[in-house]
């Protein structure tokens, strides 16, 4: 058994890190809870959509209280998600230098125990989703099936990113039907938009580790993209601002929202032009910057929402 230690691309300082209990420490680092920009990311789709609704709904802001659920839900789920990775990729995991350390291919815990720790979290999510209208709970349930596959895109297509973002952007139909009651064209726009954004950001991520991926033949749109990254990944960016600004349109909202949306383009811009594919270190914090990129959108559509719907000014 390889000694408990943090992984490559922990958080430094984190708190999980610093304050777990030993015992606890391999478990958390399974569900990422060290490493917080994937539930972060996770999250967006959900709160651009339930943002979107209640502006187009005219409350003059989106409930606090579905804000707070789909927090601890991104969070519980994107660590079973994690949890299930690493079950299916424990051996591929233990095949390259960045994942080797993991929990279970450095035998810190079995692959049953991650089982069950993937099933409590699953069920803290139920709890979660259990809190909403029937036509939301029956759409996140509808999501595990995506989920299920993910892992194993990654051995037979160059696009696993695509798979994750049908995935990781799911939460775009939750947040419009927590609102509605029932799907609407806005959050299929939210879906698509989110789609394009993952494939944006995670093929970032994805270069830092072409060189094992072409080792163990897992495939990825980084190594299929290759040197004509920084151009493919500009028209996604480009794709994903316009794609959610037809959703404005459609929705019917105000010019804030579009104020949003062009201070989290010009982040993309900026993400494309300092992106330098060869260094880790560069990738991995463009990365992590998304999760500050996703706040320009939803301020917009908050602060559209204030005043348009809430009298402010």
């Amino acid at each position: 058994m390889i000694e408990s230690a943090p992984l490559p691309d922990t958080v430094r300082g984190h708190w999980v890190e610093r304050w777990s209990p030993a015992w606890f420490l391999p478990y958390a680092r399974m569900a990422r809870l060290e490493r917080p920009v994937g539930w972060q990311l996770l999250l967006w789709p959900c709160w651009w959509s339930l943002a979107l609704a209640s502006d187009a709904a005219g409350h003059a802001y989106p409930s606090p209280w579905y804000w707070l659920l789909f927090l601890i839900g991104a969070v519980a789920m994107r660590g079973a998600g994690c949890v299930f990775n690493d079950i299916v990729d424990r051996d591929l995991d233990a095949r390259v230098f960045r994942t080797r350390g993991r929990p279970i291919p450095s035998g810190q815990v079995t692959a049953r125990q991650a089982a069950v720790f993937m099933l409590i979290l699953c069920l803290i999510g139920l709890a979660v989703l259990l809190q909403f209208n029937l036509t939301t709970i029956v759409t996140g349930i509808a999501s595990l099936g995506v989920v299920a596959i993910y892992p194993f895109m990654k051995r037979i297509t160059y696009w696993p990113q695509f798979v994750l973002g049908l995935a990781f952007s799911w939460g775009a139909f939750l947040g419009w039907t927590a609102v509605f009651g029932q799907l609407g064209w806005p959050a299929l726009g939210i879906y698509v938009g989110a789609i394009l954004w993952t494939i944006f950001y995670d093929t970032i991520y994805a270069h830092q580790d072409t060189e094992d991926d072409v080792l163990v033949g897992i495939k990825s749109t980084a190594l299929l993209f290759g040197e004509r990254t920084k151009p493919i990944l500009s028209a996604f960016g480009a794709g994903t601002v316009l794609v959610l600004a037809a959703t404005c349109a459609l929705a019917g909202v105000g010019p804030l929202a579009y104020l949003g949306l062009a201070g989290f383009a010009a982040h993309l811009a900026w993400q494309v032009k300092v992106l330098d594919t060869t260094s880790s270190p560069v990738c991995l914090r463009l990365f992590r910057s998304n999760w500050h990129a996703g706040w320009f959108f939803f301020a917009g559509l908050v602060a559209d929402a204030l005043v348009r719907n809430g009298g402010i000014f």
